[in-house]
Order: structure tokens, then C-alpha cells, then sequence
């Protein structure tokens, strides 16, 4: 137990490599209560995929509890071998304002030596409150980016010379798929670092779709890819990731990927796209503002100063 929730009567904070089911279960309903209350998620998708499935290296998992009641959650991830441990938190709605959010965050501190990041999805006043008191600076904006579908007013997809485009095949796409990706996102590790778990966990949910998965090949060798995802319950559809092997950067395949991906979308009755991109990446923010996206909202990293 951290000195923090011992001040607090009652409250626990449990550190633990791995979730049971029943616990992973009571998280995912703490983080539905949030997300109903906040309209955004407190947990991105690879931190609510890392819930299940037993334990994952570098991965650690915190039970802020009052009794025998789930009131707050948080995940640290220690998987960067450069950047400081990430993490992400979520107070009940309900139990907000009690110091729940502020214990959570003195114990991310103490367990990654006081080198962190973390992560307020949407910008919340509130998150921008806590990372203030917990000494935090800001670091990072992802920008989430929206257009409407209908009517798509985009310029047909043309293709480099020699460039075909097909769909994905699961199993036998994995391995050609994890080394385009991981040289595309070499810069970036939070994609780049994807594994063939990481592929397999999302391949496994209910909104993977291999014919939104677009594959660029030229003289038979993936060169990029363009994999959509469709947010069925908001009836959104999603440029999920769009990559470029980078011996194929700058001949207009990024561009051309976009727009079969953004027409697939269409073509599924889906009335708007959405898309995430890092604040300070000019090129990618103006290309697809010439798309006709502009920023709905946006997610802030905050990180210690050491």
C-alpha cells in the first residue's frame, strides 16, 4: 500500500503483473462507467487489450479499491527502450474529487522512479488539474480528426507505377505485415513496436475486418498498407494506421492508400471518418487537413521533468 492511500481510510492500491478475469471484468466496467460520463476513453485500445490475456512484459496493473469496491485503475507500461514508462488512470465518475486520482498517480511515481509519462485522453480539465499537482509537464497532443463521408469529395487513389493493392490474408500476411509496420514506425514505438501478440489480439476482436485491411505490393514485397477499423455502436469509421515501407516514401502511396481506405468506408454506409495524428507532425496534420479533416479532440501527454 503507497503512503498516499493510506491517508485515505479504507483505500488500497494493489499492484499486480496480471489481472484474473473477474478482475479484468470489473475494470472494463469501471472504464465504461468513465467513458459513459466523459465521452472519451480513459484507456486506450492497446491498454484495454493488455487487460486479458495474463501476464505481458513490462506490463503492471494498479486496484485502487474503498472496501471491497473498484473505484480507480491504472496501467503502466514499461516497454520503451528510450522513452519513460506510459501510463493511463480512471476514477469512477462517481468517486471523483477524494483524492482517488491523485494516489493513483503518487503510486505510477514511486513504481517508475519518478520517470513517467502519462496520458489524459481528451484533455480533461481535471487531468490537466492532476498532472499539475503531480509535477508533470506537458509533452505530447494527439490530434483526433474527423470528416464526413458523405458526400467523399476526394481525388480518386492513383497509385505508383507498379504498385497493386490487395486485401490481407490473417496468417499468412503476419510476419511481411510486422516488419513494414516496424520499419514505417521506426520513429514510433507505440506502433512500430507491435508483436505478433499485439496482431493477434486485435485480429481476435470483433471489429477486425480483413477486407478493410489494404496491402500496397510492388513486384510481389509489401511497400505500405492502409488497415481501417469501424466503430460500430458510433457509427464511425477509422483510418486505424496507414504505413509506408521507407524506400517507398514520397511517391504519393501514403495519399493513395488514404483514399481507398476512406472510399471503403464509405461504401459501408458509415457517415464519418476519424483518424489519430501527433500534433507536431506538420506534413502528415496538412495532408489529411487537405482531406477535408479537421480536429474534434485531442489527447494530451504529460511526462517528469527528469
Amino acid at each position: 500500500m503507497t503512503e498516499a492511500a493510506a491517508r485515505e481510510p479504507g483505500r488500497q492500491i494493489q499492484t499486480l503483473d496480471a489481472l484474473t478475469p473477474g478482475q479484468a471484468e470489473d475494470v472494463l466496467a469501471l472504464l465504461a462507467a468513465a467513458a459513459a460520463s466523459d465521452a472519451v476513453q480513459a484507456v486506450s485500445e492497446q491498454g484495454r487489450l493488455q487487460l486479458r490475456g495474463g501476464h505481458r512484459e513490462g506490463v503492471r496493473h494498479f486496484l485502487l479499491t474503498v472496501g471491497d469496491e473498484l473505484v480507480g485503475y491504472a496501467q503502466l507500461e514499461d516497454t520503451d527502450p528510450v522513452e519513460a514508462p506510459a501510463a493511463e488512470l480512471v476514477v469512477h465518475p462517481e468517486r471523483r474529487g477524494r483524492g482517488h486520482g491523485r494516489a493513483l498517480g503518487t503510486a505510477l511515481l514511486a513504481a517508475s522512479g519518478k520517470r513517467l509519462r502519462v496520458w489524459a485522453h481528451g484533455g480533461k480539465s481535471a487531468a490537466r488539474h492532476l498532472a499539475q499537482v503531480l509535477g508533470l509537464s506537458l509533452f505530447r497532443e494527439l490530434r483526433q480528426l474527423r470528416r464526413p463521408l458523405e458526400p467523399l469529395d476526394i481525388p480518386e487513389a492513383v497509385l505508383p507505377a507498379g504498385v497493386t493493392v490487395r486485401t490481407f490474408v490473417p496468417g499468412r500476411d503476419d510476419s511481411a505485415w510486422l516488419a513494414v509496420n516496424a520499419a514505417a514506425f521506426a520513429h514510433h514505438p507505440e506502433q512500430g513496436g507491435l508483436t505478433q501478440r499485439d496482431l493477434d489480439d486485435r485480429k481476435a476482436e470483433p471489429w477486425f475486418d480483413p477486407a478493410g485491411f489494404f496491402l500496397a505490393e510492388r513486384d510481389g514485397e509489401l511497400v505500405g498498407f492502409h488497415w481501417t477499423k469501424v466503430h460500430d455502436e458510433e457509427r464511425l469509421g477509422e483510418v486505424y494506421v496507414v504505413g509506408i515501407r521507407p524506400d517507398a516514401q514520397g511517391g504519393g502511396l501514403g495519399k493513395a492508400l488514404t483514399a481507398i481506405g476512406l472510399r471503403h468506408l464509405a461504401a459501408a454506409g458509415l457517415p464519418t471518418a476519424m483518424l489519430y495524428v501527433d500534433a507536431d507532425n506538420t506534413a502528415a496534420v496538412t495532408v489529411y487537413e487537405r482531406l477535408g479533416f479537421v480536429t474534434h479532440e485531442v489527447d494530451l501527454m504529460y511526462r517528469t521533468e527528469s
